[in-house]
């Protein structure tokens, strides 16, 4: 779930009986994204599948994968609650500490090739 936000401050000379003079508005956009999912802790996966196609979903789970997790849940329980750094253009992955401390980081554009798809891991829960 992702929640965008628009922030306007108006700049300007203002006196006590007067309005604004020459005013300048600047505008700032950002968007949180958020689990779109809610469980406990400790959840364990009910059951899995494999992805058919690509999709956004398909490509991040694939990077998570890639890291060593099951997914963005298992990814917070290990990392208990780290930020995950998001590509605000695509909102793919960007970068994953693995289980060693080392990072992987990732590209803005698609990295699961069509060759890969079969391979990712799609947990209901």
């Amino acid at each position: 779930m992702t929640f965008s936000c628009h922030v306007f401050t108006v700049i300007g000379d203002q006196s006590a009986d007067q309005e604004f003079k020459r005013p300048c508005i600047s505008v700032t956009s950002f968007s949180i994204t958020t689990m779109s999912y809610v469980t406990d802790n400790n959840s364990k996966p009910k059951s899995m599948s494999r992805a058919k196609g690509w999709t956004t979903e398909v490509e991040n789970l694939f990077r998570f994968q890639q890291a060593g997790y099951r997914d963005e849940l298992e990814y917070i329980q290990v990392k208990q609650g780290a930020l995950i750094d998001k590509w605000p253009e695509t909102g793919f992955v960007k970068k994953l500490q693995r289980r060693d401390d080392t990072f992987y980081y990732y590209n803005r554009k698609r990295e699961c090739q069509d060759r890969d798809v079969h391979k990712v891991k799609v947990y209901a829960y």
